[in-house]
């Protein structure tokens, strides 16, 4: 049978190389951080997310328009939250 070529595949001393095929790289280690945010932020989004459902509710099956701008208020206040939290700053 005629030689064929290899896998590639590494064995010996330099095969640990980790999970992710990685761990051997010099230098310092990657940390993959989480960037969540903070609480305040996540109020602020759920707020103005709770007011545009308000204001898609108030437009099914007919309009209501005083829920719809109810809705809309809401957003509002919510965008007030998440502009006096300094919302943006929570991009790392």
């Amino acid at each position: 049978m005629a030689e064929q070529a290899s896998s590639g595949t590494v064995t010996g001393a330099d095969a640990d190389t980790g999970t992710n095929g990685l761990d051997l790289l010099p230098g310092a280690a990657h940390e993959e951080g989480a960037h969540h945010g903070r609480r305040s932020s996540w109020v602020a989004v759920c707020v103005i997310i709770v007011g545009f459902v308000v204001s898609g509710v108030a437009m099914v099956p007919e309009p209501k328009w005083w829920l719809f701008w109810v809705g809309a208020g809401i957003v509002v206040v919510g965008g007030i939250m998440a502009t006096a939290g300094h919302i943006f700053d929570d991009w790392y």
